[in-house]
């Protein structure tokens, strides 16, 4: 260890002691870190929070960034002003490399910060299943860079067709690829669609953008495989009415700069998106346990690691069945109960309290949409499809926008989208893109 690292050390270790509060450390201010730290505002505890970013993000509406429908300020927001009246957090932006369970620190850029209770609360990436190499060829959707860059692969490809004068460069360039037939690669594929065929229609001269092809490529037998069968299928005949070929059945085999092969089927496209599979952050490497396939590490009733009752590990990130013996998916409704039931159990392990009752779930059912006025709910035995589900869908996404700002500003966005079919945040940022198709 060097001088410098070890004065860190040393400073980090003597005020955690000088405290004489119990050290809370929470890794990932996402949708469970936050919830966890916010509801521990009254507890006797120091709560350090650490994110490689600066802002907590709403992942639900980040295909609608990536769609040109939302800037990411309306759906993101500063951590420290989410937490600013809160006198016992303190926010460090930073990246986790490594956690020391036998001296309770956690390593961040080279710097160790002192714990005595951890929640590590850190989300997924992108999964290409053994195929990285084609990451650079089909970016996925989890953060704002995500968000834009894919935005700019989108306007850059209708503005290069523009240019264009080859038709079969043309055509390529407005084939766009979405891998994954879950929620996210729906809705994605969905409002790719109404975007050429609505909002960029008449905006162009020398292409109609309505002529846009939209892909959406799933590897199983239907799309949306979580919901019921009945609200599969409305899906799929949404999706094609508004355009988009639905391909099942058969897997991405490869990916590359041209385009995709689907099973054995060459299909050439500028534009792929990747909505197929996440993969855990290295949480089972950080603390030497095992992991399921996707990298999630299984967590006890109270969320916490059986090797060690000091750590807990929610969200995308902690393998957790719910009664019938399913692992419960990775999205926000799971990761903030999970945040407000370990708030619990440390509060109540440092009253002297016993714990709450095993987390249990409350389902609050699956919602995804299909572009404008159609969208499938599924809440225990309701079922619900089509314009009405279309409106709870978005009434419920702006209820649990976390400000009341970003809720009047997504509502007065989508109000004003709905009546014109205007997409105002089409701008094109990042690096410049090559004018011709690259060759093979």
């Amino acid at each position: 260890m060097n001088r410098h690292t070890a004065h860190e050390l040393s400073v980090a270790g003597t005020a955690s002691a000088a405290s004489g509060r119990p050290q809370v450390v929470i890794v990932g201010a996402g949708f469970g870190g936050l919830t966890a730290a916010l509801e521990l505002a009254p507890a006797p505890v120091n709560i350090t929070l650490i994110d490689r970013r600066n802002h907590h993000l709403f992942q639900p509406l980040l295909y609608q960034v990536a769609t040109a429908g939302l800037s990411p300020a309306d759906i993101a927001w500063p951590i420290r002003r989410l937490v600013r009246w809160q006198r016992n957090v303190r926010v460090l932006l930073g990246q986790v490399s490594a956690v020391d369970r036998v001296n309770k620190r956690v390593w961040m850029d080279g710097r160790a910060i002192p714990y005595d209770l951890l929640v590590i609360a850190t989300g997924a990436s992108h999964a290409y299943f053994g195929h990285d190499e084609w990451a650079p060829h089909a970016p996925g959707l989890k953060s704002i860079e995500d968000a834009t860059e894919i935005r700019r692969r989108i306007l850059t490809a209708f503005e290069r067709a523009e240019m264009a004068t080859d038709p079969d460069l043309r055509r390529w360039l407005l084939t766009f690829v979405v891998v994954g037939g879950g929620p996210t690669g729906v809705e994605m594929a969905g409002t790719l669609a109404e975007l050429a065929r609505k909002a960029l229609a008449a905006d162009f001269r020398a292409i109609d953008p309505r002529q846009a092809r939209v892909v959406l490529v799933e590897a199983g037998s239907r799309v949306l495989p979580g919901f019921s069968e009945g609200l599969s299928d409305h899906a799929r005949r949404a999706l094609s009415k508004l355009g988009v070929e639905v391909a099942t059945g058969r897997p991405i085999t490869r990916c590359d700069s041209e385009g995709v092969m689907i099973g054995e089927d060459r299909l050439a496209a500028a534009t792929v998106i990747w909505a197929a599979g996440v993969a855990a952050s290295p949480v089972a490497d950080w603390l030497g346990v095992s992991s399921d396939r996707a990298g999630r590490v299984p967590v006890g009733s109270e969320l916490a690691l059986s090797e060690d009752s000091d750590v807990f590990i929610i969200g995308d990130v902690a393998l957790v069945e719910d009664a019938d013996g399913r692992t419960l998916p990775g999205i926000a409704p799971v990761a903030k109960q999970q945040g407000s039931h370990i708030a619990k159990v440390i509060a109540a392990r440092l009253g002297g309290r016993p714990p709450p009752p095993p987390f249990r779930y409350r389902d609050r059912g699956l919602l995804a949409t299909i572009g404008r006025r159609a969208a499938v709910i599924e809440y225990g035995r309701l079922r619900l499809k089509g314009r009405l589900a279309w409106w709870l869908w978005g009434i419920a996404h702006i209820y649990f926008l976390i400000s009341l700002r970003n809720r009047l500003i997504v509502a007065t966005q989508w109000l004003w989208s709905y009546v014109t079919f205007d997409r105002g945040a089409r701008l094109i940022t990042g690096p410049a893109s090559s004018a011709s198709r690259p060759t093979k």
